[in-house]
């Protein structure tokens, strides 16, 4: 069996935006991902809610990935493959930063799980 750790934010989690709660599983892209690729794939879903991709969030602690990405990576080792969705809580006001300063941080990311 393969395995694929979704590594996002709430999209990834699976958030209802007109509940505030949460899609059911076969619901969220990550169950449309299992359903399409069958019973030979693991789906982890390693999504959190506000998560950014190396941004501390003075109002939503613990949500910056990359202080989280070697602990999830350790944790579903061995994996065949990684997604990583995130970027979207980046755009905060809060955060101050350009769709460069972004796409860099995600390429941050990238490096992490190369090295890893």
């Amino acid at each position: 069996m393969k395995s694929i750790v979704c590594f996002g934010d709430s999209n990834t989690w699976g958030y209802d935006p007109v509940s505030k709660g949460r899609f059911a599983r076969d619901k969220r892209w990550t169950g449309v991902l299992r359903q399409t690729l069958g019973e030979g794939y693991l789906i982890i879903e390693e999504g959190l809610n506000g998560r950014t991709t190396v941004w501390d969030d003075p109002i939503g602690y613990f949500k910056n990935g990359r202080d989280y990405l070697i602990p999830c990576l350790d944790t579903h080792c061995p994996f065949d493959l990684i997604t990583i969705m995130l970027g979207t809580n980046d755009l905060k006001k809060r955060f101050s930063v350009s769709a460069y300063d972004i796409a860099d941080s995600a390429g941050m990311l990238v490096d992490i799980v190369q090295r890893s």
